[in-house]
């Protein structure tokens, strides 16, 4: 099977339309999100919609969890936490039903799929080291674990004891990179070979950004946008 993977989008419908525009070229089988659908960005029951229509397989964000759950809620930074609010103000019934649904782990076959980390999902960690990963590596008995959270696309592995490789892979962000690349960050991998290869894509972000200030959201979360940060 080949599948399109996103995570992170942020209620930011400029970079998710570019993505999937993209994935159409692709000839994938399916498409799996990683979660953070919503925060941050201007329109988060449009990318809500989107996800709900376009994706088979979907795993809860601690952005999407925040809108429901206090505790998730008291974690996030006091930008995020402007969103989730926003967000509960646009969202319609239908999206904040559909997001309160969404588990926080799948399984495909020997892919797991967590948004933040496999040893502890709700806990929201970050990985962003070797030794991050290290943990992380030995918390799932699957070939692959697909993440998102960090908004930084990278791959982490080790060797088995039968002679192969355990992988945790994340996919990067559609809708607010931080790695210093504004483009957007999607993955394909294809199971049968096990074969994964990051893609990035052009979007209008000043477009997204000016509909981030003109909803009444922080102005940083614009001009993060611009630089990729």
């Amino acid at each position: 099977m080949k599948y399109a993977i996103i995570s992170d989008i942020h209620s930011n419908i400029e970079a998710l339309m570019a993505v999937m525009s993209a994935i159409g070229k692709k000839h994938v089988d399916d498409i799996i999100c990683l979660g953070d659908i919503v925060g941050y960005g201007a329109n988060p029951d449009e990318a809500a919609e989107i996800v709900r229509n376009e994706a088979k397989y979907v795993v809860r964000g601690n952005h999407d969890d925040a809108l429901f759950d206090d505790r998730t809620y008291s974690m996030i930074n006091p930008y995020a936490r402007i969103a989730i609010e926003y967000g509960r103000s646009v969202l319609s019934p239908e999206s904040m039903n559909w997001l309160k649904e969404i588990p926080l782990t799948l399984k495909l076959g020997d892919v797991l799929l967590v948004h933040a980390s496999p040893s502890q999902p709700h806990e929201w960690k970050y990985v962003l080291s070797q030794s991050d990963a290290l943990v992380e590596l030995s918390a799932f008995e699957e070939r692959v674990c697909l993440i998102g959270h960090t908004h930084v696309p990278g791959i982490f592995k080790e060797e088995t004891v039968h002679g192969g490789f355990r992988e945790l892979i994340n996919v990067g962000s559609v809708g607010q990179p931080r790695d210093g690349d504004s483009r957007a960050s999607f993955g394909i991998i294809d199971t049968d070979n096990f074969t994964y290869q990051n893609i990035r894509v052009e979007y209008d972000c000043q477009m997204a950004g000016n509909k981030i200030i003109a909803a009444g959201l922080p102005p940083f979360l614009a001009e993060r946008l611009q630089k990729g940060r």
